[in-house]
């Protein structure tokens, strides 16, 4: 096994907008919690940006229903049982999901969030109050004031990511995400990256997630 201070890194490339990521975050951390039950290796996070529809204004005039309509080209009824089968499987890792409320937004912003707080430890953690945000509570979060808020929340200083957010100081991070998801060929999120080398696509069951980290963690051992 490799020395307890070296962690295996993971990358994970991912959009808030996603139902399946917050879902895929569910099952990853609890295959981490699998593989730290035989290994005392640590596993090391980052996310990444992806904009599942980048074209969406910050202001979506509609449901999300409306929206996906509009953007997979099925009619309301079509999507309702889809919808209603996607908040099951949150409700099966314990999250509570409220697309009647879900207020549909251009993600770029809250991307350019997640960088700042990468940059001050605190990625996981407005993650987290990002992805909670949206599916469960509603709020809006193409708008700079209520990402601030979240922000501050998890501990950001509050007037320097309002200013980092009304300058785009991250915008050009976002980009380079975007660039190496292409590079990789990755089509859709959730994404996880292990050790630079094994590609895991998708809200696998959590036993995958460790199966994989134990086969990392084994070949270093082995370096």
């Amino acid at each position: 096994m490799t020395d307890s201070l070296t962690p295996i890194k993971v990358d994970i490339w991912s959009d808030i907008a996603c139902p399946w990521c917050f879902i895929g975050k569910r099952k990853f951390e609890a295959g981490v919690e699998e593989f730290s039950r035989t290994s005392a290796t640590p596993v090391e996070v980052e996310y990444h940006s992806f904009e599942l529809a980048p074209d969406t204004p910050v202001d979506f005039d509609g449901s999300e229903e409306d929206f996906l309509a509009q953007h997979k080209g099925m009619s309301i009824e079509q999507l309702r049982p889809m919808l209603e089968q996607v908040t099951g499987v949150a409700a099966s890792v314990g999250l509570d999901y409220h697309f009647d409320i879900l207020k549909h937004t251009n993600t770029v912003l809250a991307h350019q969030a997640l960088h700042f707080a990468k940059a001050h430890g605190k990625q996981l953690e407005l993650s987290e109050a990002l992805f909670t945000a949206y599916f469960t509570q509603g709020r809006h979060l193409g708008r700079i004031d209520t990402l601030v808020e979240l922000g501050s929340a998890v501990g950001l200083d509050a007037e320097a990511l309002r200013a980092s957010l009304e300058g785009n100081e991250y915008l050009p991070a976002v980009r380079a995400d975007q660039a190496q998801a292409q590079a990789f060929g990755i089509q859709g999120v959730p994404f996880f990256v292990v050790q630079g080398k094994y590609g895991v696509s998708g809200a696998q069951a959590p036993e995958s997630f460790a199966q994989v980290l134990t086969q990392v963690d084994e070949e270093l051992g082995d370096d």
